[in-house]
């Protein structure tokens, strides 16, 4: 038990680490695709930005007026919170090599948990647009729970079992036997961390910033860091689902976060209804079609 709490424990400072200097680079890459120049005044080159936010916005406390927040939205954050901790737990146990038998399936169980967080955040601040925010980005992360668990199904199909260890000995097997579904993981991952073509949660028409338009300080602070995490959690399990992990992480993990950034800087945001038939008449029927491919093999 203690030693699943040290992993957990080391699993969340390390992607904490990661995750200042991936929203650093993010910043700074936005910056030069917009011809300006991105945060450059704190610290050498401005490598202590991102914890100068942080401390900003620890340090920020806001009394809690009449109807300015309801118990249901620190629900939601705690959920979340929890959701992103157990994900750095099952992070840590990957390379501690205590996963179990159908460690795999957890990812689906936390995934699930995912679109009570956004509602439970976005319903309870006494907002309409963090409502809409929240109802958005709950059906979005409805949608990738569908083809997510197809894409989970034919990778166990694949490697004859549910346990996230077994793909390093097989190596990249998905994703020689269908590289589809690659892609369609990869469309899929920016819906659940609701990034650019799909971040529902915002909208232009109400310019603001979605379910999240209430909070401040070290609430804004917790929902801002989760995003994050989940963005490199799930950008290194797609290495591992797909190429089998090992030395291949360490080059195919940079790209995927090159990826967001890419994503974030040059694409448009797509409208919700080609959204909506995209994942359930074309990605989910693709993803169910391949688990004919290992079964053949």
């Amino acid at each position: 038990m203690w030693f699943i709490a040290v992993n957990s424990l080391l699993g969340l400072l390390l992607s904490l680490l990661i995750i200042a200097f991936f929203i650093l680079g993010e910043r700074k890459i936005l910056g030069y695709s917009q011809a300006r120049k991105g945060p450059n005044k704190v610290g050498c080159l401005g490598l202590l930005q991102s914890f100068a936010d942080l401390l900003k916005l620890v340090v920020k406390f806001k009394f809690l007026g009449f109807q300015a927040r309801s118990f249901l939205s620190l629900v939601g954050v705690l959920l979340l919170i929890g959701l992103v901790i157990t994900y750095c737990s099952l992070y840590a146990a990957y390379y501690s090599l205590s996963g179990e038998r159908y460690s795999l399936l957890w990812y689906l169980v936390v995934t699930g948990f995912t679109s009570y967080s956004l509602l439970c955040a976005g319903w309870g601040t006494h907002s309409s647009y963090g409502i809409l925010g929240s109802l958005r980005a709950a059906f979005g992360s409805i949608s990738f729970e569908a083809s997510f668990m197809s894409i989970i199904i034919y990778c166990g199909l694949c490697w004859q079992g549910y346990w996230i260890t077994a793909p390093l000995t097989l190596g990249p097997l998905c994703f020689l036997l269908s590289p589809l579904i690659y892609a369609i993981l990869l469309i899929c991952i920016l819906c659940e961390t609701n990034r650019t073509p799909f971040d529902y949660a915002e909208s232009e028409s109400e310019l603001v910033s979605g379910f999240n338009t209430e909070y401040s300080g070290v609430f804004f602070t917790c929902l801002f860091a989760c995003e994050y995490i989940v963005i490199f959690i799930f950008s290194w399990l797609s290495c591992i689902l797909i190429f089998g992990g090992g030395s291949l992480v360490a080059f195919i993990l940079p790209l995927h976060l090159m990826g967001f950034m890419w994503a974030r800087a040059t694409l448009p945001r797509v409208r919700y209804d080609y959204f909506i038939n995209f994942f359930w008449g074309v990605g989910l029927p693709l993803c169910i079609f391949s688990f004919f491919v290992p079964i053949v093999w």
